[in-house]
Order: structure tokens, then C-alpha cells, then sequence
């Protein structure tokens, strides 16, 4: 039960005054009153009562002719690492709000807490009493728009019961190292989808002068440009460039896109170094083909007004783990802010367009395999029990074959490598191919060869989605790794995969529409071909040719119209079966 600390009363207010007070502004009656010379302490019944109580009473309430003040009661000695600020702009993003709680120490928690005001409230937990003592200090009575910060303690025991309203943040964040946690929000919205941070790579010779000693230039930079500026320094920690997260508003941004070229620049200057420093923004493949736009318009707008030089890194340059396309901004700082201004406008435009990307992801820095577009729910198939040719694939007539667990929902796919290629796939002793079976979950099975001189053999991965992304995923990896593709050359392979003769036409569309949508949304080969006989499942095969990304893309669309087919059926039939009953 929270206790609040009532000040500045008079000698005569009274405990019936008090009570009478809190009935007069809808505030229920205090559970127990303790009057003492000048002050009170006042027993509410829960944490949002106390809040209420506080908003409500404090600096706004008169009493014998003095305005009360009204807080927690909290005694130094008592004081812990929580404390509560109240009175927060409700539009105010979250990350502004972890770039200003962090310049006062480590943040190891921040929840939301459900009121009925207006403005936000959130209880926030730092690693020691000293950084929340200081953040108290500093952020009482801060400032931001026209808000007024109004900032606590609160004891342990005073903490909410209830679950946050929103979301409950990242534990042990830092601004130079922080926990991957949620994208940009209003605090006092529940169900705005997430903004795009800004993501660049900076040369890891700059990172030390960016952070700053003891970390002032970053604290100053998230001060001044209302960001959170995350430093992924562990990440790769040989690596010649570093991924920084920049979360704010697009305004917010781009201010601290600016302070970090023009701290790389000074930097550049001061240690003689002589080679130009582009600006280099990631963002998610699926989002590039929009930011281009037709026959490359957009791209070639947004050099023009910015006077700058773009390209754009290639698809080869896609892997497992980096499904990230790097925008290399050439120009002076000026003209690199100039177009990353319009370059994150049209990719904010694609991320907020774009259902498939348009939620949190687990693949890059601060953003699961299901928000890049490559996996959505509900949309796998039941195993099939026949080969690619309508032959049974029993485990008997396979040449290797592994399965470490039968899981549900499965999906089949017949992936096709270079016959050269099995060897280094299967391993010594079949080592390579159980590793990999382990590590995606998947059953991996190698058909054998129809005959001595087949140029490509069959590979069967049966798994749910995760699993087949990251068995083909390491499949295409290998290949490239063994040399099986030259270095300049992309290794594109062919997949099939298994749809119901009925959704056949669903996945071409009427005079083809379907199936080209598909290509170009996707940058993979399709092809249904029309003269096959459905197999004894009444199913028909439709081939993927592409490099891995792009065949992942294809496989989910695919996987999505089926879903849809069978979802129509269903309902059709029980239209009829309705229909029927009625007469």
C-alpha cells in the first residue's frame, strides 16, 4: 500500500480536512492518517491511487490558505534504485526518453505504468542508488515541450502490481551498448506500429572518438539530438566497419547522423586520414526496390537535389545473418544529410507500406525471422510422401538420410545442388550433413541419382519454416564457401515445392499477373508448368530458380496463396454444408 508524504499544512488542517479534501477531488478515503506538525503521511490504497493523488493534489490543492505539496514518502534511508517520473509528453517516443534516463547511469529496467492521465508515467530502475539519486536531481522539474518532468522515489513494495500498460523495456540497456529492445513509439500509444531507426555503418577506427572519453561525445549527442544512439561494438569484434542505431523521430535523426559524419570528419582530419568517409545506411533488402523505384527514378531524384553519388551493395553480398543492403552516400556532410534525409523518407514510406516487414526483427541490431517478409504465421504444409517426380521418397531408397525429430507442421522442399557438390554437403562420415540437421531441426535427405551422369542432385528438407530457412540458408552458404560458385558469381539454385493442383492457377493468376507480381516482388524465377499430371495427392510441383533470399521470398508467397486457397475452400464448403442443413 503506497504511502504519500502530504507537506506544507498548517497547524489547524485537521485529519477530517484531509479526507474531506480527497472526497472533493474524487480521490477515494485514505486507508490511515498520520498528522504530525506540518506535514502528513497518507495510506492509498494501490499505486495508481497514489498517482492520481499526487497529480491531482500536489502544487494544485489549497488547504487553510497554503497550496499542499503531495509525494511518495520516502525516507533517504529507504531510498532504492526506483524511482517514478510522471507528467511525460504521451507522444513523447520511447527512445528520446531512454536517451535521457541513460545519461544519468545504467538503465536496468523501464515499464509503463497504467493511468487514467493523460500524460505518461513510467517507474524506472537504475544499477545503483546514486545514478537514480542523480537522476532525480536532474530530471525534477525538467523541461520537455510543455511538459513539467515530476520525479519520486518509490519504495520496492510500492512498485505496481499490475503488468505495464504497454510493454516492459530491455534490462541492463547502455546508450553505447544497450540490450536489442522494441523500435520507436509514442509512450502514450498502444497500437502504433514500430518506426524505422536509422542504421549505419561507421569505420570501428571512429567508434572511439564518437563514444568519447568516459563516454561524454555520446551523452552530449543523445542530449542534443533527442536519440538513443546504440553502438554495436561487440557485434563482429574484428570487423573493419560498426553497425550504430540511431532511434528517434526522422528529425532526430538526421541531427544525429550530422554529429556523427562531422566527429568522423574532425577525427579523419586530426589522425591524417586522407580516404574519403562515406556514409553508409543498412536497411532490410525488401525495402531497397522501393527506394530505387521504377527504372532507378527515385535513386537518380534524390542524387540530383542532394548533389551526392549513390549505389547501392549488390544482392551476392546477402547471407544468412545479414540479410542488410548497404546505401553508400558519397558528397561532403552536407550533401550526405541532404539525401539521407530523402533516402530514409522513401524507405520509412516502404516500412510503414509494407505489412511483411512492419514489425519487430530479431535478424538486425535493435530489430525474428517472421518481420523480413520470409515468414509470416499459419502458412506451412503437411508433409508430402512422394519425390518431385511423383515417386515415393521412402527413407529406404535414400542414399543419406537424418531426421532428429518429427515436428508439426511441416513443409517439404527439393533443393537441387551440383552432383559435385554432395560430397562436401554430406561430410566425412556424414558429419556435415547431421550437424546441419541439428542445427536448422530439419529432417536433410539426399535422393539418390537417377543416373551415372546427372549434372544436379535432389537434396529433401522437411521442416517448418524456421528450419527450411536456415537448412537452405546453410546449403547456399556451403556451396559458395566450397567454391562450388565463383566468388563474383551468385549461387542461384533451383527449388521446387509442392502446391494442390487446385491452387495452381491461384499462384499464376489471371494471364500470368500472379506469378509476375510474384517475380518482381521476390527477384526469383517462377514457373508452374502447365502440362503436368497431379500426383497421387492431387498436387503439382512449381519451381523456384534464385539466389537464396530470393527463393526464400517466393517460397513464403507461395506458402501464403495456398494458405489462402485452402482457407477459400474451407469456407465454400461450409457454405454449402449450411446450405444444405437449411433445406
Amino acid at each position: 500500500m503506497p504511502k504519500l508524504y502530504v507537506g506544507n499544512l498548517s497547524s489547524s488542517v485537521t485529519t477530517e480536512d484531509l479526507q474531506r479534501l480527497f472526497h472533493q477531488r474524487k480521490l477515494p478515503k485514505a486507508h490511515q492518517v498520520q498528522l504530525r506538525q506540518g506535514h502528513a503521511f497518507v495510506d492509498f490504497p494501490d499505486h495508481n491511487w497514489a498517482i492520481k493523488a499526487i497529480e491531482t493534489l500536489s502544487g494544485k490543492a489549497e488547504l487553510d490558505g497554503k497550496v499542499i505539496e503531495v509525494d511518495y514518502a520516502v525516507p533517504k534511508k529507504l531510498r532504492s534504485r526506483r524511482i517514478q517520473i510522471r507528467n511525460i509528453p504521451p507522444h513523447l517516443h520511447w527512445e528520446v526518453l531512454d536517451g535521457l534516463l541513460a545519461q544519468y547511469g545504467t538503465v536496468e529496467n523501464v515499464e509503463q505504468v497504467n493511468t487514467d492521465t493523460e500524460a505518461a508515467v513510467v517507474n524506472v530502475t537504475y544499477s545503483t542508488k546514486e545514478e537514480a539519486k542523480i537522476a532525480v536531481e536532474k530530471l525534477s522539474r525538467h523541461q520537455c515541450e510543455d511538459y513539467w518532468f515530476r520525479v519520486s522515489y518509490i519504495l520496492e513494495m510500492d512498485a505496481a502490481p499490475s503488468p505495464p500498460s504497454r510493454r516492459q523495456r530491455r534490462r541492463g540497456s547502455r546508450s553505447q551498448d544497450p540490450q536489442p529492445g522494441p523500435s520507436v513509439s509514442p509512450l502514450g500509444s498502444q497500437n502504433k506500429p514500430p518506426d524505422l531507426p536509422l542504421r549505419i555503418l561507421v569505420p570501428t577506427q571512429f567508434v572511439g572518438a564518437i563514444i568519447g572519453k568516459e563516454g561524454l561525445t555520446i551523452k552530449n549527442l543523445t542530449r542534443q539530438t533527442q536519440s538513443r544512439v546504440d553502438i554495436h561494438r561487440k557485434e563482429n569484434a574484428r570487423a573493419a566497419e560498426k553497425p550504430i542505431t540511431i532511434h528517434s523521430t526522422p528529425e532526430g535523426c538526421s541531427a544525429a547522423c550530422r554529429m556523427i559524419l562531422e566527429i568522423m570528419q574532425k577525427e579523419a582530419y586530426d589522425t591524417k586520414v586522407s580516404e574519403e568517409i562515406p556514409l553508409k545506411i543498412l536497411t532490410h533488402n525488401s525495402l531497397v526496390g522501393r527506394l530505387i523505384g521504377k527504372e532507378g527514378r527515385n535513386l537518380k531524384r534524390i542524387e540530383e537535389e542532394s548533389g551526392s553519388k549513390i549505389t547501392i551493395s549488390s544482392l551476392q553480398d546477402l547471407t544468412l545473418y545479414n540479410p542488410d543492403r548497404t546505401i553508400m552516400v558519397r558528397g561532403s556532410v552536407d550533401t550526405c544529410c541532404r539525401a539521407e534525409v530523402e533516402i530514409m523518407k522513401k524507405l520509412r514510406e516502404a516500412f510503414k507500406n509494407d505489412a511483411s516487414v512492419n514489425q519487430s526483427s530479431g535478424l538486425i541490431p535493435g530489430l525474428s525471422l517472421s518481420t523480413q517478409g520470409i515468414f509470416s504465421s499459419g502458412l506451412s504444409m503437411l508433409p508430402s510422401t512422394s519425390g518431385p517426380h511423383g515417386t515415393p521418397s521412402s527413407p529406404q531408397t535414400l542414399h543419406t538420410a537424418y531426421s532428429p525429430f518429427r515436428a508439426p507442421e511441416q513443409e517439404v522442399v527439393y533443393l537441387f545442388i551440383p552432383t559435385q557438390a554432395v560430397g562436401a554437403l554430406i561430410g566425412k562420415k556424414g558429419q556435415h550433413i547431421k550437424q546441419l540437421a541439428r542445427f536448422a531441426r530439419a529432417s536433410i535427405k539426399i535422393a539418390p541419382a537417377e543416373s551415372p551422369d546427372v549434372t544436379e542432385r535432389m537434396v529433401i528438407i522437411t521442416g517448418p519454416p524456421e528450419a527450411q530457412f536456415k537448412a537452405q540458408g546453410r546449403i547456399f552458404g556451403k556451396l559458395k564457401e566450397e567454391n562450388f560458385f565463383s566468388s563474383k558469381e551468385e549461387v542461384k539454385l533451383e527449388t521446387h515445392i509442392k502446391v494442390p493442383s487446385s491452387a495452381a492457377g491461384r499462384v499464376i493468376g489471371k494471364g500470368g499477373k500472379t506469378v509476375n507480381e510474384l517475380q518482381n516482388l521476390s527477384s526469383a524465377e517462377v514457373i508452374v508448368p502447365r502440362d503436368q499430371t497431379p500426383d497421387e495427392n492431387d498436387e503439382v510441383f512449381v519451381k523456384i530458380s534464385g539466389h537464396f533470399f530470393a527463393s526464400q521470398t517466393a517460397q513464403r508467397k507461395i506458402r501464403e496463396i495456398i494458405q489462402q486457397a485452402k482457407l477459400h475452400e474451407q469456407k465454400h464448403q461450409l457454405g454449402a454444408s449450411g446450405s444444405h442443413h437449411s433445406k
